[in-house]
């Protein structure tokens, strides 16, 4: 049987936030938020040991917010679904119960967002004679959602900031809600259950607890590298293709 307490040696003692200096300036707050981010583990530890079954109101309201308001995309995501996995793995939580909840808070957060992209996109629409607004843009942004929105929706799951904007611009773009809704599920299941389940299977392996800190630096930074190097692909293709094209 698995060590209940074995999570806690991911990472090293942590100061005494009593002795520590309250600076409520925006500095401290990033600060907060990335220690938060890069310590989720300890953070995660804490509070099931303090709070109990709560960390599960926790965990939903921190996933639906993230893929559901579109001024939020910094919150963790595959990171804390993998230490939520590792927690599950020594006996702190119930992965069944995990697994459904937060498949359903993803799942809903995209359908909020969604249907605030939605809200917004017949009222751009109406922008015809804005200098703000690009027609040609929309229409070329709601064909592709509706040619290649499935498989934008479900590959987004797995990028960091890209999940927190695809179902907002889905939205705007009016992709029908037959067809978001397929893929939202479908995405949201493949990222909650993939990710959380290989914390549950090797989290609390030794060699990945001892680097368990460059491993969620890997999951932040890796996709954003790779959204980067795709979106200068395809800026270099344009210009070919532009100057192909005088």
């Amino acid at each position: 049987m698995r060590d209940r307490q074995s999570i806690l040696s991911i990472v090293p003692p942590r100061p005494d936030p009593a002795h520590a200096p309250f600076d409520p300036t925006a500095m401290e707050i990033a600060a907060q938020l990335l220690d938060f981010i890069l310590h989720v583990d300890l953070h995660l530890t804490q509070f099931v040991q303090a709070y109990g079954s709560w960390v599960y109101a926790l965990l939903f309201a921190i996933i639906f917010v993230e893929t559901g308001v579109v001024v939020m995309p910094f919150l963790p995501g595959d990171s804390l679904l993998f230490v939520v996995g590792a927690l599950c793995g020594v006996g702190l939580m119930s992965l069944p119960l995990t697994l459904a909840l937060l498949v359903a808070a993803a799942v809903l957060g995209n359908q909020t967002n969604y249907t605030i992209g939605r809200a917004v996109g017949p009222r751009v629409f109406g922008w015809e004679q804005s200098r703000w607004f690009n027609k040609r843009a929309f229409d070329r942004t709601h064909a592709f959602y509706e040619k290649y929105g499935g498989i934008t929706l479900v590959a987004a799951r797995f990028m960091p900031f890209v999940r927190t904007f695809a179902p907002f611009v889905a939205g705007v773009a009016l992709m029908t809600r037959r067809k978001f809704t397929l893929f939202d599920v479908t995405g949201g299941a493949l990222w909650v259950c993939s990710i959380t389940i290989a914390g549950y299977l090797f989290g609390n392996i030794p060699w990945v607890k001892a680097h368990l800190s460059h491993i969620v630096w890997a999951m932040i930074l890796i996709p954003g590298l790779l959204i980067l190097y795709g979106a200068w692909r395809s800026r270099g293709a344009a210009r070919v293709a532009g100057a192909a094209g005088r």
